[in-house]
Formats: C-alpha cells, structure tokens, sequence
C-alpha cells in the first residue's frame, strides 16, 4: 500500500510541475487567455485521449454478443487508417485557415454559404454530445469501482449532471486556469496507464486465467457479421471531433514557437523545413493533431487485444471494460487495490474534464454564428476572463435536459456524437482540395487535390457508415434531428432576428465578442457573405410565392457586398482597418481638433 501511495504522490508532483501556467500578459490578449501547447493539449485534446475510457467498449460491445471478439482487430485497422488520413487533412489545414473556425470558415470560403451554415448546425449538436457522452461516461467508470454499472437509471442520471455541472464551474473560471487542471490529470493519467500496461503484461506471463462466465451468443450470417464489423468500426471512431476542435480553437492559441521548435531552429538548422512546419500558432495546433495520429490506433488495439484475452467487456462483472482491465492489471502491482480506485477516480475527472474541449469549441462557435445571423445576438457575452459564459451556461442547461431524455445510457447518446463531426471533416476535405486546384500546379497539384479529395470521399463513406452502423440504436433519428436543426437555422437566419447590417456586425464583433485582428476580419467576411446568401434565400422565397401569383416584396434592400476572401483578410496589408469601416459613422472634428482624453482620478 506504501508502494502504491508513494507513486502516485511522485505522479502527481511531476505531473502538477510540467502543467501550464498563464502569464498575466497572455490572460487578456483581445480578451481571449491565449494558451501554449501544454495547455492546448489539455483543452483540446482532452477529448480524444479520454476515448481510450469508452470507444473500445463500444466497438467490443458491437462484437462480443455475436462471439465477433476476435476479428476485433480489423476494425482496428480501420480506426487507425481513419486517424491518419483525417489527421494529415487537418495537420495541412491549418496551414490554411489558421485563424480560426475550422471547416466552417473553409466551406465558407471555398464552398458555399449554405453549406457552411450546415457544418455550424452539425457542429454545435457535435459538441453538445460531447459533453452528455464524455459526462456519462465518467458515470460509467465511477460506477465500476462498486461494480454498480448495470444499477438504475436516475444514479447515471444525477451523477451525470453533477460532473457537468463541475465541468461548466472550471470552464467560465477561464481557460488559464481549467488548462493546469486538465493537463495535470493527463499526466498522472499517462502515468498510470504505462503501469497498468506493465501490470496486464505480467498478468499474461503469469498465467492470469480469462473471466469465466455464462455467455449467450447470437447467431450471425456473413452479412451481419459484416455489418456488426462496420457498427463496431464506426464506435471505435467516435473521438475524431478532436480534430475540429483544435481547427476551430487555434483563434485561442499563441502565435509563437514553442520550446522544442525554438531549441530545433538554432541546433538543428538542417531540419529548417520541419521546424517551419511546427512554427507559430499553426505548428502548436499541428503538434496536437499529431498525437493524434496514432493515438487511437494504438490504444484501440491495446485494450482489444486484452479484452479478449481476459474475456472482459462492458457490463463485465458489473465493471467497464476499462475498469475490468484496471482490476486485473493493478492487482500485479503491490498496492494494487489503491492503483485501481486512483484510476477509476482519474477516469471520472478526465472525462468530465473532455467536456471542456466541447465548452470551448461551441465558444468559438457561437459567437459567430450570432455575428453571421444564426443565433439571436443577445448569446453574446464574454467576461474579462475572455470566456462566452452565455453561450457555456446555455449548453449546460441543453446538457441536462438531453441527460434525463435518455435516462443516462451512454450507448444512447453516442449515434448523436460521432455522426456529426465527419459532415464538417467531409467538408475541410473538398474545401482543401479546392484551395489546391486553385494554389498549385504540376504534380503537387494532382497529388494534393487526389489526397484531399479521398480524404473528403471517405469521410462521407464514414458519415454514411455511423448512421448505417448505428441504425437500430438510434442512427436513423439522427437524420430527422440534422434535417430538424438546419431547417430552424436557415428560418431563424431568414426572419427579422437574422438580419445582420455592417454597423452591427461590427460591433457584435469588435465591441461584444473583443476580437480583433485577422480573426475579426475573417468573421465579418463570412458575416457578409451569410448576409449575401440570406437575401438569395428571401429572394427565392419571394419567387416561389410568385408561382401562386402572390407578390410579396423584399422587405430589406440588397445586403453590403463581401468581395473576395484575401482581400478582406487584407494579406497584403495587414494593418489595414476592417473591411466594414467604410459603413461606419465617423463624427465630424471639431474647430480645434479631437478633446483630449483625461485619465481617471484613479489612474492618477
């Protein structure tokens, strides 16, 4: 027991040491709390590498009643090619759109208006089952440790809403602090997962025998057990929205190397072209999606190859699969009952904490989403920590209705998680490979637009895939949902409260939301054009009416035009003023110039 304490007392001190810290010049940057690496690590990709806690289970779950377990690894196989196709499509990204907005911002400017507006829709659903999945799952693995997994449904329920409720408390304490907190439980969580890994190694050598209970397995044809194989593929994959979520937040992070690269550029100087790579605010978000990469291949396949050799699965003795695998692997450590319970309170922390990656992104999401028309103006709100608390405490409110709907089962809520998130990769797909047709030549050009383009194909196959593979638990509402929300969307932009003119997005923009810069000038592009593809709508409204001989005018005149994207960007010029100061009302001066401005007694 000794043993046990004193390794988690040194994980957490090493752990607690290498966590970020916010600088008091970073915390108020336009507001935002620009954060580094370590911290981007945490906040986005909290995430992804809390899957390890329940996609496997998932994918297992689809296998194991057929008595399918063993062929677990081809689905695998079809996670990690996933990973690194989607991965490298985002890693290149962001060398495009690194200001932000991710495959909203892409189909905005090399798609279309409505288009984009889609992505939005999908991307808030997205991110609002991120936080019920990743919540309800920390549920999961603190049930474990009473080996009360199977108990009733209003336990999932209340539970779940109060690690939801600690997760949107540290989320608008601001992204400073919530960042030291997260990465600091990574650590001791990476920590621990190498002993464990150790420990179920040991238990192999030494003869551990498999779980023995009563199974009843269902028959199954070829074709279902190809279809149970593609269910199982498609749950493996539901922490992908990782990837937009880094794309989308890079407005947040420093524009500045960090140390490896700094160190790199003056040691290394003949590995110029890979530290340019890895260079400013885009190689911090290229070096998250590069742990990406292999991540969840690697971990899928660990946890696969000993679920089936102990014979433990979700639901297991009334443990997760995580959770059976901890009780084996820490019993071969000394002390391993203290390991175990460490773990399995690790694993509730951490996939409460994944909720926040979801807090931020729909942060970055909504915000322009009201400057473009979508959502009334008054979710505009952000505090002197920079966090949209409006936007965070409405989410959280959604959260908990959509928790007691499905009476807290995890199962329930993933169809609605993992679908949405490959509609917006599909999306960055066709985007970058348009951005190269129309940037490149030669042979760069024919290999780069066939990579982005497959990338594009197979993340519509994927999109088509979930909902296939989850059907009958629910895939199929998913589609009445998505066609639900893009009709509010699309009435909500065309009625009075989606009328944007450029005064006011100026101000949503400039004034309520704090940015500034090339960010700001990105939003108020797209703005413009949303506006543009508003009055299209009004006008095929109007014309349509016209079929059944009723006449109904415009009531808005021709909104301001956007022009071109890199002329809004002001790339040439970066200085420039906003592409909306023409429309603004600039007071006369009066004889004798401006007033002087005087400072306060206070500051005095």
């Amino acid at each position: 027991m000794l043993f046990a304490i004193a390794l988690l007392i040194v994980f957490v001190i090493v752990a607690m040491r290498a966590a970020p810290r916010e600088k008091q010049e970073d915390a108020h940057i336009h507001g935002a709390g620009q954060i580094g690496l370590l911290a981007a690590m945490a906040l986005f990709g909290v995430d992804y590498y809390t899957s390890y806690f329940y996609a496997t289970g998932e994918m297992m779950s689809a296998l194991h009643p057929y008595h399918l377990q063993q062929y677990g690894y081809i689905a695998v196989i079809v996670i990690a090619i996933a990973n690194a196709v989607f991965g490298f499509l985002y890693m290149y990204s962001l060398g495009i759109f690194n200001e932000g907005g991710g495959s909203y911002t892409a189909s905005m400017r090399y798609l279309s208006p409505g288009l984009s507006l889609i992505v939005a829709v999908v991307l808030l659903q997205d991110y609002i089952f991120t936080i019920v999945v990743s919540s309800l799952s920390g549920v999961d693995q603190l049930l474990s440790i009473l080996n009360a997994y199977n108990i009733g449904w209003y336990v999932h329920v209340g539970l779940g809403i109060a690690l939801v409720t600690i997760t949107w408390y540290l989320t608008i304490r601001g992204r400073g602090e919530s960042s030291a907190v997260v990465f600091t439980m990574l650590g001791v969580f990476v920590l621990m997962t190498i002993v464990l890994a150790i420990g179920l190694v040991l238990a192999k050598t030494r003869g551990v025998s498999p779980v023995v209970y009563e199974d009843h397995f269902k028959n199954a044809n070829l074709w279902q057990a190809a279809y149970h194989m593609l269910t199982a593929s498609m749950k493996g994959l539901v922490a992908l929205s990782g990837l937009e979520a880094m794309s989308n937040g890079i407005q947040f992070v420093k524009n500045e190397d960090f140390g490896l690269v700094k160190w790199g550029k003056k040691q290394l100087p003949k590995l110029q072209g890979l530290w340019e790579y890895y260079s400013g605010k885009a190689g911090i978000g290229r070096m998250v999606q590069t742990s990406f990469l292999f991540y969840g291949g690697t971990t899928t396949a660990f946890l696969a190859y000993f679920s089936y050799h102990f014979n433990v699965f979700d639901g297991t003795l009334g443990r997760s699969l995580v959770g059976n695998l901890a009780f084996i692997g820490f019993d071969q450590i000394p002390g391993g009952n203290i390991l175990y319970l460490a773990y399995q309170i690790l694993a509730v922390g951490l996939l409460a904490s994944a909720s926040m990656t979801a807090f931020q992104d729909l942060q970055a999401t909504e915000w322009r989403d009201v400057a473009m028309g979508e959502i009334p103006e008054i979710i505009v709100y952000r505090d002197k920590r920079g966090t949209f608390t409006r936007s965070v405490t409405i989410a959280f409110v959604v959260v908990i209705i959509i928790t007691f709907i499905i009476r807290g089962n995890t199962s329930a809520g993933v169809p609605y998680y993992g679908i949405g998130v490959f509609m917006p990769i599909m999306a960055m797909g066709f985007a970058v490979r348009k951005h190269i047709l129309e940037h490149f030549t030669g042979r760069k050009r024919a290999w780069g637009s066939a990579a982005a383009g497959f990338a594009g194909v197979l993340s519509g196959i994927v999109f088509i895939g979930q909902i296939v593979g989850k059907w009958q638990e629910g895939g199929w509402v998913v589609l009445i949902s998505f066609s639900i929300l893009v009709l509010i969307a699309n009435i909500v932009l065309v009625s009075p409260a989606g009328f944007r003119e450029p005064v006011q997005i100026h101000r949503i923009v400039r004034e309520k939301a704090r940015v500034q810069g090339a960010m700001a000038s990105i939003v108020e592009w797209q703005s413009l054009r949303m506006q543009e593809y508003r009055y299209s709508v009004l006008v095929a409204i109007a014309r349509f009416f016209e079929l059944f001989g009723v006449r109904r005018p415009i009531r808005y005149a021709q909104p301001a035009f956007a022009g071109d994207y890199d002329h809004a960007l002001h790339v040439d010029h970066p200085e420039a003023p906003s592409l909306l100061e023409q429309y603004l009302d600039h007071p006369e001066p009066k004889l004798g110039g401006a007033p002087k401005e005087t400072a306060s007694r206070e500051e005095d």
